[in-house]
C-alpha cells in the first residue's frame, strides 16, 4: 500500500511539473522545423490581397514570388507537414483574408500510414475552413503530384502511387461540386508512358528542381 501511495504521489508531481501538460499536448506534426517556420508566419504581418501557397516542402523550397514577379505571394510551406499541420496553423492563413490560396498537401499523411480516406477528408476539411473562415477567398485545391520510386529514395512517399490517383479522382469530384477550383498538376508532371514523376522534373523522386517549378509555374500561371 505504501509504495502505490509513493507511485501516485510521483504520478500527480509529475503532471503539474512545468511544461509537462505541453509536452503531453505536442502533436506529432509539430517538429522543431515546423515551430520555427509556424512561429515565423504568426509573426510576420497581414497584407491586403495576399496570395498564399499553402503546403509542404514541395511548396516550401519555392521562391513563388520571384517566379511569378508578383510581392503579394506569400510562401505557407513547411518542410514535412500533413494534413492535420495545416488544420492546426490555419488561422494564420485567412486571418488576413486573401485574395487566393494555392494548397498543395497530403503525401507526407500517405507516407506516415494515414488512410487514403482520412487524407481526402482533411484536405476536404482544410478547404471547408478556408471557405468558412474567408468566403472571399479563391481556393485552388491542387492535386497531389506523382512520385518516382526508381530514384530509391523516399521511399514511403514513392510507394503510394496507387493512393494519390484514387486521392486525387476524389478531389476532383468534389470541387465540381463546390467553388473550389481544382488543379490537375498530376497529369503535367507523370511519365507520358506511366503514372511515374517525370524524371526531367526530379532528382529524388518526390522534390522538384528548378525545370519542375517551371512546369508549375505553367501550369497555374492563368490563375494568377
Amino acid at each position: 500500500m505504501r509504495t502505490l501511495k509513493v507511485i501516485l504521489i510521483l504520478y500527480f508531481a509529475l503532471c503539474f511539473l512545468p511544461g509537462v501538460k505541453a509536452q503531453e499536448a505536442k502533436k506529432s506534426f509539430q517538429t522543431t522545423y515546423y515551430e520555427q517556420r509556424r512561429t515565423l508566419f504568426e509573426s510576420l504581418p497581414n497584407s491586403k490581397k495576399e496570395i498564399i501557397f499553402l503546403g509542404n516542402s514541395i511548396t516550401d523550397g519555392c521562391e513563388w514570388a520571384e517566379l511569378f514577379n508578383n510581392s503579394k505571394i506569400k510562401n505557407r510551406g513547411i518542410s514535412g507537414d500533413v494534413t492535420e499541420g495545416v488544420l492546426f496553423r490555419l488561422n494564420e492563413v485567412t486571418e488576413s483574408q486573401p485574395e487566393k490560396v494555392f494548397l498543395l498537401i497530403g503525401i507526407n499523411d500517405l507516407a506516415r500510414g494515414i488512410s487514403r480516406d482520412t487524407v481526402f477528408s482533411n484536405i476536404c476539411r482544410i478547404a471547408e475552413r478556408i471557405k468558412a473562415d474567408s468566403p472571399k477567398t479563391q481556393l485552388y485545391l491542387q492535386s497531389i503530384l506523382p512520385v518516382n520510386p526508381e530514384f530509391g529514395k523516399f521511399q514511403g512517399h514513392c510507394s503510394k502511387t496507387e493512393e494519390i490517383l484514387w486521392i486525387n479522382q476524389q478531389l476532383r469530384g468534389w470541387c465540381a461540386q463546390t467553388s473550389v477550383q481544382f488543379v490537375d498538376l498530376f497529369s503535367r508532371f507523370k511519365n507520358d508512358d506511366s503514372n511515374w514523376m517525370n524524371p526531367l522534373y526530379t532528382n529524388d523522386g518526390l522534390h522538384l528542381k528548378g525545370a519542375g517549378y517551371m512546369v508549375w509555374v505553367e501550369s497555374i500561371g492563368k490563375y494568377l
